[in-house]
């Protein structure tokens, strides 16, 4: 059994989280360069503080970042030597319409791009483009409120069409938004967002939700007339909900939480709004306004397949002295007292990992691609910037064995595997670079200091034999 022969491992990164380049080829500004490392980030990126230019008392990370604007080359060449099958990239929407609103795509934009698919195909590595890995162009910020506006819709239509005809024969695996559940907890991050006082901030998700709901579907419309091969998945960041008790109350705060995270991808795998999220916006006074066809065209655009990001499971209660909040990555969690965490608070749980594929293939009966899992923790080179990273080989061992588990035991369809940030890149959570996942060290820090030079860690080699074995050997040796 195992895994299929064709199965896709690989690795996974953001524009904004690698590229740099903020100014290069024409590219405008974008939500995601504005948030800055710091006790202000998570502010800024909840839309709670104001941040639609650089100031001189923050530094932000994602202008550089690890500079692979100019080193994908070196990059890709080294995910070939690991054997990657795909690379999990972004593109960056101000590098294609720089304001947002043009009707002209940016040349250089779309040549850098094609540039770099066409590197990865040297190497056998078949890309895996997610559209919108959180970017918002500024512009688009700023004139029409991002996301709360339909005409969003169009010009996310017109980047889609524009990367669809360019690529065609280039790309044939795209991701219209990642973790679209995420414009519920980092909305500006997530969608552009920000609150003016006053406003009512749940009216406003719930909306701009909508509005990329129907641009996901028109995505993967437009994917399927420029071509037939094209295969669009959708993204959530996943992690089944456990109850802490086995009283009623718990079991059932579990699965509202879980719907939660859901009620996206049902719209865009089922193609309709679940009831139970139609009743949970008329209990809140939350009114979604749609026009005539909406949910028609939300049916007749389902996706291909349920793709996700993994890192652990997460734990419901409804007793207010158990509320101890985990560290953990945005979504705040009760702790799980039979687990062990990471450095950054992250409980660890490879069996979670099986749980959550089960859950997800049960309930959509679509392919899965896990596209991120991974550790971050703070990795220590020696001189020559060789990391023995036998914490992170543990972590991945694991949770691959977990997916192998329900692969061959569970029978779960899944297409492929990308670990996160598989070369050293800016944490989406906190702008720290000292947080790592990588397979490749990348020499920088905090604070931007640094060659930018790469170098293999120990997991490299280990990873590298891990897909020549498709996934069979697992040993550290």
């Amino acid at each position: 059994m195992g895994f299929r022969k064709d199965f896709l491992w690989g690795g996974a990164t953001a524009a904004n989280q690698c590229e740099g380049g903020y100014k290069e080829g024409g590219r405008g500004l974008a939500n995601v360069d504005l948030a800055p490392v710091g006790p202000d980030r998570f502010a800024v990126i909840a839309g709670e503080k104001k941040m639609f230019q650089f100031d001189d008392e923050h530094f932000y990370p994602a202008k550089e970042a690890i500079d692979m604007y100019h080193h994908y080359k070196e990059d890709i060449a080294l995910f070939g030597e690991m054997g990657f099958k795909t690379y999990r990239l972004s593109i960056a929407w101000s590098r294609i319409f720089p304001l947002g609103d043009e009707t002209e795509p940016n040349e250089e934009g779309l040549k850098f791009y094609e540039d770099l698919f066409k590197e990865c195909h040297k190497y056998g590595i078949e890309p895996l483009v997610t559209i919108t890995h959180f970017d918002c162009p500024m512009h688009l910020v700023e004139k029409y409120g991002a996301w709360r506006s339909r005409e969003m819709v169009g010009f996310y239509e017109n980047l889609c069409r524009a990367i669809f005809t360019r690529y065609k024969g280039l790309v044939k695996y795209w991701l219209t938004f990642n973790e679209i559940n995420m414009i519920l907890h980092a909305p500006f991050m997530g969608a552009g967002l920000y609150f003016e006082e006053g406003e009512n901030k749940e009216q406003v998700k719930y909306q701009a939700a909508h509005h990329e709901l129907m641009a996901s579907a028109l995505a993967t419309k437009i994917a399927h007339e420029v071509d037939p091969e094209n295969q669009v998945g959708c993204m959530l960041a996943a992690g089944s909900n456990y109850a802490y008790t086995c009283k009623p109350e718990d079991v059932f705060a579990s699965r509202k939480a879980d719907r939660e995270n859901y009620f996206f991808i049902d719209v865009q795998s089922r193609g309709e709004y679940p009831a139970y999220a139609l009743k949970e916006m008329e209990r809140n006074g939350i009114n979604v306004v749609m026009e005539e066809g909406d949910l028609d065209f939300l049916k007749e655009h389902t996706v291909d397949f349920i793709s996700f990001s993994y890192y652990s499971s997460r734990v419901a209660t409804t007793d207010p002295k158990l509320l101890e909040q985990t560290a953990g990555n945005i979504f705040a969690s009760v702790k799980n007292p039979y687990l062990d965490a990471s450095e950054w608070g992250w409980q660890i749980d490879p069996l979670g990992l099986r749980i959550t594929m089960n859950d997800l293939y049960d309930r959509y009966q679509k392919p899965l691609f896990i596209v991120e899992n991974g550790l971050g923790a703070v990795d220590t080179p020696d001189e020559n910037g060789y990391v023995a990273d036998d914490y992170r080989i543990s972590y991945l061992a694991e949770h691959i064995q977990a997916m192998r588990d329900a692969v061959d035991e569970d029978g779960v369809d899944l297409l492929g595997y990308t670990t996160w940030g598989c070369i050293d890149l800016v944490s989406a959570g906190t702008g720290e670079m000292k947080k790592r996942y990588g397979f490749i060290y990348v020499d920088r820090d905090n604070d931007g200091n640094g060659t930018l030079k790469r170098s293999k860690k120990k997991s490299f080699d280990w990873y590298k034999k891990v897909i020549a074995s498709n996934g069979e050997d697992l040993t550290n040796e």
